[in-house]
């Protein structure tokens, strides 16, 4: 189902990159802070910093970049939204497709109950004929 391409009007092809753009930082904001929340998970020689001091604060370090991570998750889950919405809103060859077939479809549905109907009429026209035949050549009439 390729289509032609065609080019865009400006402000759709601004928007595909703005949604380019998106998708971009969000998966790299991912990747760095789950880079980091590993970095933070190493155990460090001794340092001047006491370990449960630098325990907690790489506990903090890691709960902001978790929720950093969740951060971009859903925004890249509104990203599919949106893209999911530019689709069905601006996709009219297919809309157009899709109400073309819709009316195909009906038609030949139209059509066959046409013609049930017509042979429905022939067969009682027959059937109402053979009957007046019967009742006006009877002796009960």
């Amino acid at each position: 189902m390729s289509q032609p391409s065609r080019p865009l009007p400006q402000s759709k092809e601004t928007l595909l990159k703005s949604y380019t753009k998106r998708l971009k930082d969000d998966v790299k904001s991912i990747l760095d802070n789950f880079t980091e929340i590993l970095k933070c998970s190493k155990v460090e020689e001794e340092t001047q910093v006491a370990r449960l001091t630098q325990s907690v604060q790489d506990q903090y370090e890691v709960n902001v970049r978790a929720a950093n991570i969740v951060r971009a998750g859903e925004s890249l889950m509104k990203l599919v939204s949106d893209i999911k919405e530019f689709l069905i809103l601006n996709d009219f060859p297919s809309v157009n497709e899709s109400i073309a077939e819709r009316t195909r479809r009906l038609q030949a549905i139209q059509n066959h109950t046409d013609s049930q109907l017509t042979a429905l009429k022939e067969d009682m026209a027959t059937t109402l004929y053979g009957l007046e035949e019967a009742l006006y050549s009877s002796a009960y009439r």
